[in-house]
C-alpha cells in the first residue's frame, strides 16, 4: 500500500458518498475509510451491501481521525454537520463537500471554521437519478470533472484533495465561487427546472391524456423524467441556495423562449433551422470533449 494515504471520512451515504468509498476503496486511494450518515435506514441498507467503509453510530467518531472529510449532504445541511463535528476534528484537517452551489456553501461553513482547519468547497460533476447507499459505484467519477474552490491552485490543502480526487478518476479544475454558481445554473439547475417543470405539466393534465403521455412517452420525454426522479430534497437545497444565478439563467431562458414563440407563430423556419443548428453544435462539441456520457 502506498505511504502517506489519508484517513477520509464521508457524512452523507447517498449515490455521492457511497461512490466515494467504492472509488476510494478500489483505487487504494484511502489508508481508512470510516462514514455515517443521520439515517438509521441508510446505516442499515449500508451494512446490508457491504459498503466499504467502518461505519460509525454517530458523527463524532467518523470524523475524529480524518485527515479528510467530505460532506456528501444537501447544501442546506451544512452548517448544521460543520457544526456537529468541528469540536472534534483535528488540527490540519481538510473539509470539503460535494454541493451543487458553492458560494451559499462556503457562507454556511467558512465562519464555523479556525485557522487550524482547511475548508476547500468542491463539487463532482457527476450523478445519476438514483439515490441511496445501493446507488454509489466506484466508477461514478471516471473520466468527469471534480471542480474545486480555491483563488490558488497551488495551496497545499488544494493540492493534497486534488490528489486524492484524480485518484478517483476524476478531473480536477479550480475556479471561484462565483464562476462555478453560474455554469452550474446553466449546465444543471436550469435543465433541472425545467425538466421538473416538464413532467410537472404532464402530472396536472387530464386523466386520460396523462395517462397515455405516460404510456406513449418518447425519448424526449422519458429523458426529463429520468431527469426530475432525482433526489428533491437536494434540488430544493440547491434552488434555495443558487437563486441568483439560477434566475438570471432562468430569465435568459424566458427571453430565448419568447423569441422562439415568436419564431412559430409567424411561420419563420429559418430562425427555428439557424437555432436547431447552433445547439447541435454544442452536442457536438459535448461529444468531442468526451462528457458525452452519463
Amino acid at each position: 500500500m502506498e505511504k502517506n494515504l489519508p484517513n477520509i471520512a464521508v457524512i452523507g451515504l447517498g449515490l455521492i458518498g457511497s461512490s466515494i468509498a467504492h472509488a476510494a476503496k478500489q483505487n487504494g486511494a484511502a489508508a481508512s475509510i470510516t462514514g455515517f450518515d443521520h439515517s438509521q435506514d441508510v446505516r442499515n441498507e449500508a451494512k446490508q451491501i457491504n459498503l466499504p467503509i467502518t461505519l460509525t453510530e454517530d458523527i463524532c467518531s467518523a470524523v475524529i481521525d480524518a485527515d479528510i472529510v467530505f460532506l456528501a449532504v444537501p447544501v442546506g445541511a451544512m452548517a448544521e454537520v460543520v457544526t456537529n463535528i468541528i469540536s472534534h476534528l483535528k488540527p490540519g484537517v481538510i473539509v470539503t463537500d460535494t454541493g451543487s452551489t458553492k458560494q451559499s456553501v462556503i457562507d454556511d461553513i467558512q465562519p464555523l471554521l479556525p485557522d487550524s482547519i482547511f475548508f476547500v468547497p468542491g463539487h463532482p460533476l457527476a450523478g445519476t437519478e438514483f439515490s441511496g447507499p445501493s446507488a454509489g459505484f466506484p466508477s461514478l467519477f471516471r473520466n468527469h470533472y471534480w471542480l474545486l474552490i480555491s483563488d490558488d491552485e497551488m495551496k497545499h490543502p488544494v493540492a493534497i484533495l486534488a490528489a486524492f480526487c484524480k485518484k478517483l478518476g476524476a478531473m480536477v479544475e479550480v475556479m471561484d465561487a462565483e464562476y462555478h454558481d453560474k455554469i452550474l445554473a446553466i449546465t444543471s439547475h436550469l435543465p433541472h427546472l425545467i425538466a421538473f417543470t416538464i413532467v410537472g405539466t404532464a402530472s396536472d393534465l387530464e386523466h386520460d391524456l396523462k395517462n397515455d403521455v405516460i404510456r406513449f412517452s418518447a425519448s424526449g420525454f422519458r429523458d426529463f423524467t429520468r431527469i426530475a426522479a432525482s433526489d428533491p430534497t437536494m434540488w430544493r437545497d440547491v434552488f434555495m441556495n443558487n437563486e441568483v444565478a439560477v434566475l438570471e439563467m432562468l430569465q435568459r431562458f424566458n427571453e430565448d423562449l419568447s423569441y422562439v414563440q415568436k419564431a412559430i407563430r409567424r411561420g419563420e423556419g429559418e430562425k427555428l433551422y439557424s437555432l436547431f443548428e447552433r445547439t447541435a453544435e454544442i452536442r457536438r462539441s459535448i461529444i468531442d470533449v468526451g462528457q458525452a456520457t452519463d
